[in-house]
Order: structure tokens, then C-alpha cells, then sequence
């Protein structure tokens, strides 16, 4: 594996740090990947779900924009 694509790795979280970073649990985390609001990577090793850190940021933006929306 290029060292770039070794280096990317710090920008991935896994399903608990996900969770944390946006603040639910990790089950809706889950959810919202099976859903399709959120795009999981998979470890090529282990298999688990890897969320890109700037995907899961967006979608909290996208949320702070809805709820902005809602109280005009």
C-alpha cells in the first residue's frame, strides 16, 4: 500500500468513533449507512465499516442546514 494511502487512514473513523464524532448511537450509524445517507468503506482485513471523517462532517452539516430551514 502507498504511505499516501496509509497516511488517508487517520481521515476514516469506525462505527463507535463515528457515532461519538456525531453524536448518536453507533446502531444509527448502521442505520444510516444500510439507508444510504452515509457511505461505509469496508477494512480490507477485518471487514468492519470505515466512515470517511469529512462525510460524516457534511452530514452534520446537511442536518444543522435542515433544522435551520425548519425554524424560518
Amino acid at each position: 500500500m502507498p504511505t499516501d494511502e496509509r497516511d488517508n487512514i487517520r481521515d476514516y473513523l469506525g462505527v463507535k468513533e463515528a457515532a461519538e464524532l456525531v453524536g448518536v448511537s453507533p446502531a444509527t450509524v448502521r442505520n444510516w449507512e444500510r439507508a444510504g445517507k452515509i457511505t461505509a468503506r469496508r477494512n480490507p482485513m477485518n471487514g468492519y465499516r470505515l466512515f470517511q471523517r469529512s462525510d460524516l462532517e457534511q452530514l452534520l452539516e446537511d442536518i444543522r442546514r435542515s433544522g435551520n430551514q425548519e425554524h424560518r
